[in-house]
């Protein structure tokens, strides 16, 4: 699988703030005490349990950073699947460094393979269907390009990165507005016809109206699957149907079904637990 890579300045700051915070400003007190100056190991990253392998970048770049003569080649890569056991990568180089660094590039790894694996199984449940399951805005504040990273390695769609990619009518801009079709009408406006106008809602009474003002993607916020299905036949293919609002793993399958373009799960990132991987000594 072919994931774009972050870019790096990103990463890098990413990575930055996460070793200032660990590190403080004497270091590594423990490394320093015990583990001699010139020591050189080998260590492995291994699967705790089973899931799909992301952070990938991430995790090099905390190596990196501490120190380029470690070593890292890596046996899988993100979207990679690991079973319980397996070896990601190994490692060699300056053992002080590489301890220095253990637990950030971990951090790193288990949170966003943690995605990814979660991913894969919304991914997994809605396969054969033509919905595809992305992602929301509700990341980790100074996360979101890693962990939507971690969620195409999990087989998620992308959604909007930000506020400044697309328009998102919400239900809070309709009722400062008067009225969603209203909304469309002053968003198109606003942005001219090169900007991608959505808009959520939250009756089938109002679809009619933002057919008709414009949008071209519709959000249907917590609807019941006969209104889905309902919602499905009204548009007629003319615009993306979107569900989402209280999407689950055990009735994401039952959304699909009812012909939606587009599934969104904010699960996929507020919700991940945390793929267990540790650093063996080899």
């Amino acid at each position: 699988m072919n994931i774009p890579p972050v870019p790096r300045g990103i990463v890098a700051e990413i990575v930055s703030m996460t070793l200032d915070e660990d590190l403080g400003g004497r270091g590594d007190l423990t490394s320093l005490a015990t583990i001699p100056d010139g020591a050189r190991a080998k260590f492995v990253i291994a699967a705790r349990t089973d899931g799909v392998l992301a952070g990938v970048q991430a995790a090099d770049e905390v190596f990196d950073q501490i120190d380029e003569t470690i070593d890292v080649q890596w046996l899988v890569r993100d979207g990679g699947e690991l079973q319980a056991g397996a070896v990601a990568a190994r490692i060699s180089g300056p053992a002080r460094s590489i301890l220095t660094a253990e637990r950030a590039a971990l951090n790193f790894l288990g949170r966003l393979s943690g995605v990814a694996t979660l991913t894969r199984r919304y991914a997994a449940a809605v396969a054969g269907t033509g919905a595809v399951v992305a992602h929301t805005r509700k990341t980790t504040p100074g996360l979101r390009a890693l962990e939507l990273q971690a969620v195409r390695a999990g087989g998620g769609a992308s959604h909007r990165f930000g506020l400044d990619d697309a328009v998102l009518i919400k239900d809070n801009h309709v009722a400062v507005c008067g009225g969603a079709g209203e909304a469309v009408r002053r968003a198109r406006a606003f942005c001219g016809h090169m900007t991608r106008i959505a808009v959520e809602i939250d009756r089938i009474d109002q679809l009619a109206e933002v057919l008709e003002a414009g949008a071209e993607s519709v959000l249907l916020d917590n609807f019941s699957l006969d209104d889905l299905r309902l919602a499905v036949a009204t548009a007629g293919g003319r615009v993306t149907l979107e569900a989402s609002g209280g999407v689950t793993l055990e009735g994401i399958r039952a959304i699909a079904e009812t012909g939606v373009d587009v599934i969104s799960v904010g699960a996929l990132t507020h919700s991940a637990p945390v793929l267990d991987l540790g650093l063996d000594a080899a």
